[in-house]
């Protein structure tokens, strides 16, 4: 096993430093980098960007529109990306819908969905979670009735992170109640713009609007929109979990937030607090070594062994991590760490030393809680890598 990065990876990384500097803009930067408020316009405006340099599928192969990239490079992008303070690519679309469709769709649905993804014009929800289907995916309710040529979709979704701006969604339904639950899910896109889908925002305790329900009624879907074949849901759903858990470690982010809570520890005066940066100096190990082990897969990749299957237990670490680091910034504020003044953030004003004033540090440690949660919870995720590495 070699970490170490070859001459060539190494101009490779400067040249995304490069062009990463050149080309993300100034007042996203600042907004990432403070933890401000994202506009969909800012998301949008970084999204075709890459798009227009073919990078917003950084890790799609060549035959879909990709750069063909290796994992390492794929690496190396992710990481310059996330130190430049540029924005985690909205993942739904990409990361997560694309490569279901590459895997298993049939060449038209390839020719009709990709090229909007690829070019960030068209924004991709996930209708995966129900109330009471959470990480228990099997007993989704919602159901999608084959009438000739076409779905009826009745039902209900929750937790639809940014389904407010969503143009298209994917969704897991349920086409039969024979057998065991898994077998009788089926994976559904659906336009959003169709007549009886309905968009309710659940406006969180800090006033924020980043997760909805979605509810379907009597929804007609053209049975060209199904994926694959029908009740052969819960596969492709498995493929596109692979992605998403390994997406949330997001290792980069972390390395990027180690540095703002140094930086805030600093300037709240409690980085010469001895207990306090022992607290910091575990957390930096901590995500040091989730680079080794995101490293090691790069490294069995690269050598042409089979990787190792670890998604469940990147996102166990990566997602307790993100824990961690939210809970420190906000003990690092103390008292400031409590009020949100949305008006003083949306204006720029943090104090004059990138201190937490104004900062939503208490609001953001609250939402980080999710994280062990979504994508499949931890508790099920350890239960899933005791039986696949230990037997």
């Amino acid at each position: 096993m070699d970490l170490a990065f070859t001459p060539e990876e190494q101009q490779f990384r400067e040249d995304i430093r490069t062009w990463v500097s050149a080309n993300l803009p100034a007042d996203i930067s600042h907004k990432v980098h403070n933890a401000l408020h994202l506009t969909r316009d800012d998301m949008q405006r970084w999204a075709k960007i890459l798009g227009k340099k073919g990078w917003l599928g950084h890790g799609w192969p060549k035959e879909f529109g990709g750069p063909g990239w290796t994992s390492v490079q794929k690496h190396l992008f992710e990481e310059e990306c996330a130190l430049a303070g540029a924005p985690r690519v909205v993942p739904f679309g990409p990361v997560m819908v694309a490569p279901v469709i590459m895997a298993f769709g049939t060449a038209e649905q390839q020719q009709r969905f990709l090229p909007g993804i690829a070019d960030g014009s068209v924004w991709w929800s996930q209708g995966y979670s129900e109330p009471g289907s959470g990480s228990d995916l099997a007993s989704v309710k919602t159901r999608a009735e084959r009438q000739g040529n076409k779905y009826l979709v009745n039902g209900q979704k929750t937790w639809t992170t940014l389904g407010q701006y969503g143009e298209w969604i994917f969704c897991l339904v349920r086409t039969s109640t024979e057998g065991k639950p898994q077998t009788g899910i089926s994976f559904l896109l659906i336009d959003m713009k169709s007549p009886g889908v309905t968009v309710r925002p659940i406006i969180m305790l800090d006033g924020g609007h980043e997760v909805n329900e979605v509810f379907f009624d009597n929804v007609e879907v053209p049975a060209e929109n199904l994926i694959g074949e029908e009740n052969k849901g819960w596969t492709y759903a498995k493929h596109l979990l692979s992605h998403e858990r390994t997406n949330i470690a997001d290792v980069n982010r972390a390395k990027r937030e180690l540095e703002r809570l140094k930086r805030i520890s600093k300037a709240e005066g409690v980085y010469d607090d001895t207990r306090f940066r022992d607290e910091i100096a575990k957390l930096e190990v901590d995500v040091i070594a989730l680079e080794m082990l995101v490293l090691r897969v790069l490294a069995a990749e690269k050598s042409g062994k089979n990787s190792l299957d670890i998604a469940g237990l990147l996102k166990i670490r990566g997602s307790e991590i993100q824990q961690r680091y939210a809970e420190l910034m906000m003990l690092a504020a103390g008292p400031f760490a409590v009020p949100l003044i949305r008006e003083a953030m949306e204006a720029g004003w943090q104090g004059d030393q990138a201190t937490a004033l104004c900062a939503p540090l208490a609001s953001t440690y609250f939402n980080m809680r999710k994280t062990t949660i979504y994508g499949g919870s931890n508790e099920v995720q350890r239960n899933i890598v005791s039986q696949v590495v230990l037997g």
